[in-house]
């Protein structure tokens, strides 16, 4: 624990100019970074008595090592600024949203010929029209299915939808009305289409002039005696009127905002965010995050509008937010509204609703907010509990120095000694660090192993490792500030698989000179764990949390080198089978991979699907299924695991 006065500025060194300032350990990473309307002011509340500190705050300034500050004219500069560094350096100890789950989105591909309709989450692709997020996919499906009765649109995969075209049949929504089944012809695209952009209105909140526009037609086939017309589009109003049902209108004026409310306690605060678009909730989003230092509701609020629509872009900024909370200096609030207004491209009204449907509204979101809270503090008890449990075991079965906060975990993957790669996987605090994932390609006659495939990405990670401590600060490019790749040490290094394995991790760390860093071993067989220069493995109990941690770490490395394992296998067995066939370059076969993925789905391609793929033509396609032909399929088996892998 390092304390704060060994590198607290002199006071007159700090400027009084309004500004954004960062914490930095002895690594060099960024801890904390933080912005102020008077610098000065701001970082001497850091160097007070530790005793009056947040907790949190307590535990950032004895971890920190130095503090830096830039200069910046306005509040605007100033919010920018310390959007960019938090984005940029992902400080451990800054407020970080993160959402519980993948919201799922009503998706319609308006990209493609015969736009589909379908249930989506994750990234959003171009192209696409998205409505949401919901709280709940079985919600989107239970509306789906209504208004598929009255807007039969596509919402097959791509490979229904082929194989239905080229069989002459439909599939079983073509038979019951509920798809308008482009696949045989019975629309053409264009009327597709307009099927397509009915349902984008009616989604879009235009319901009541649809409505209105069946109901006529509804009256006029019951006056021409068409009953069995006019009974069908009753059903379709019905079905559309239980659709509406599920977003009832709770704003009068047709009002399109975003409602965002939050609950806080000494450690942690929940976001809850309403998305009304024409009166309508639209969907719903919740976070919880830690909270970094003692600050107000109305600073909280800003880091979230921050992030949220810094990450989202300027589209989704809309013209009214209503919030529970806003900053206490009216400068701040102008400076927020003017940074979110330069991000939409328009006026934004941002505000505290007072009284009225919009107060009531707020209400409700705030006391969703509470609830998650709630919810929230509960199940981390004991997930708390169970990873700080398990870091302990580790650290007392190992005899570590120090607990293990960053683990990293190394293995290996080849096929009979070819295409060899290794993966690395990074535990932070029990949980998983995806964006510190690495691959390594294992190069040269070392690759026939896996000892020397250990030893040889082990040496290239560590050498990275003493590389980054050069000129500079440590962990830091020297140009230009950012973190460096593999910057940062860790606690522990876990290698799949045993003695050797961990004694050959061990030789390539002392020759990259970095001999500090403990390294055990884990073995599938028995779970034994072993260290470097043992005759016997130290054996964790069955029912451990150390040892179920180790396991996690070490599945998952297992797991993110099978998976790349397998996409240069892929690249390399097409380009193997399919190097005789004239005129198939490199691109092109980087375009079979990227259509069908495998050389399994390749042979079960038809030519016609293959003469599909953009650069592919007739002649082409049937010299690709004649090739396939001549080399048949036989059964792999990675000689690592035993298992059998497909082609």
């Amino acid at each position: 624990m390092a304390d704060p006065s060994t590198y607290r500025p002199a006071p007159g060194s700090i400027p009084v100019e309004p500004g954004v300032y960062r914490f930095s350990d002895s690594s060099g990473r960024v801890l904390y970074v933080g912005k102020a309307k008077s610098l000065r002011a701001r970082l001497s509340s850091y160097f007070q008595d530790l005793s009056a500190l947040h907790p949190r705050t307590l535990a950032m300034v004895t971890a920190a090592a130095k503090v830096e500050w830039t200069v910046v004219r306005t509040e605007v500069e100033a919010l920018q600024l310390e959007y960019s560094w938090i984005k940029e350096f992902d400080p451990r100890f800054n407020v970080r949203y993160r959402d519980d789950k993948s919201y799922p989105y009503l998706a319609v591909t308006l990209n493609e010929e015969y736009p589909r309709v379908l249930v989506m989450r994750g990234a959003k692709r171009r192209g696409v029209r998205y409505f949401g997020p919901y709280a709940h996919a079985w919600a989107i499906r239970e509306t789906l299915d209504q208004l598929l009765r009255v807007f039969p649109v596509r919402s097959c995969s791509k490979g229904v939808f082929n194989r239905s075209r080229q069989i002459g049949r439909p599939c079983l929504l073509g038979y019951i009305g509920k798809c308008s089944a482009p696949c045989v012809g019975r629309v053409d695209a264009d009327e597709h289409r307009a099927i397509v952009e009915d349902l984008v209105a009616f989604l879009e909140g235009k319901t009541t002039a649809y409505v209105r526009r069946l109901e006529r037609e509804m009256k006029q086939a019951a006056a021409e005696l068409d009953f069995e017309r006019a009974a069908r589009l009753r059903d379709d109003i019905a079905a559309l009127e239980r659709a509406m049902e599920a977003n009832a209108v709770v704003l009068g004026d047709g009002t399109d905002a975003d409602v965002i409310a939050l609950a806080d306690d000494p450690l942690e605060v929940a976001v809850q965010i309403f998305y009304v678009r024409g009166g309508r909730v639209r969907g719903q989003r919740g976070w919880v995050a830690d909270k970094a230092d003692d600050v107000s509701a109305g600073e909280l609020v800003e880091r979230f509008l921050l992030q949220l629509y810094g990450e989202l872009g300027g589209e989704a900024v809309p013209r009214e937010i209503l919030v529970s909370d806003l900053p206490d200096d009216p400068d701040e609030v102008g400076a927020l509204g003017e940074l979110l207004a330069d991000l939409r491209g328009g006026k934004v009204d941002l505000r505290v609703p007072r009284r009225g449907d919009k107060r009531a509204l707020l209400e409700t979101v705030a006391a969703n907010a509470a609830q998650a809270l709630k919810l929230h503090k509960s199940k981390r008890a004991s997930d708390l509990t169970t990873r700080s449990k398990a870091i302990e075991e580790i650290q007392e079965a190992l005899e570590l120095d120090a607990p293990p906060l960053r683990i990293e975990c190394y293995d290996i993957s080849n096929l009979a000694g070819t295409e060899v790669v290794g993966s690395m996987v990074v535990f932070e605090d029990g949980l998983p660090r995806k964006k510190e994932y690495r691959k390594f390609t294992v190069r040269g006659d070392q690759g026939f192993d896996d000892v020397s495939a250990i030893r040889e990405v082990l040496s290239r990670r560590f050498r990275r490792l003493s590389e980054s401590g050069g000129e500079g600060r440590p962990g830091l490019d020297a140009e230009t500030g950012r973190p460096r790749a593999f910057a940062y040490a860790p606690g522990l290094v876990v290698v799949d698989g045993g003695q050797p394995q961990v004694d050959a991790a061990r030789e390539a760390m002392d020759e990259a000179g970095v001999s500090d860093i403990p390294v055990v071993g884990l073995a599938k067989r028995l779970e034994e764990v072993w260290l470097p220069d043992t005759d016997s493995p130290v054996i964790m109990p069955r029912t451990s949390e150390g040892l179920y941690l180790l396991q996690r770490v070490r599945d998952e490395a297992h797991r993110f080198a099978i998976t790349f394992h397998r996409q240069r296998r892929s690249t390399s067995m097409i380009d193997s089978v399919l190097d005789s066939v004239p005129g198939l370059g490199p691109q092109r076969r980087k375009a079979l991979l990227a259509e069908f993925g495998s050389l399994k789905r390749l042979r079960a391609a038809s030519m016609e699907d293959i003469a599909a793929v953009p650069g592919f033509g007739p002649a082409t396609a049937k010299a690709v299924v004649e090739a396939l032909a001549q080399r048949p399929a036989t059964p792999e088996v990675n000689t690592a695991t035993g298992e059998v892998l497909e082609s």
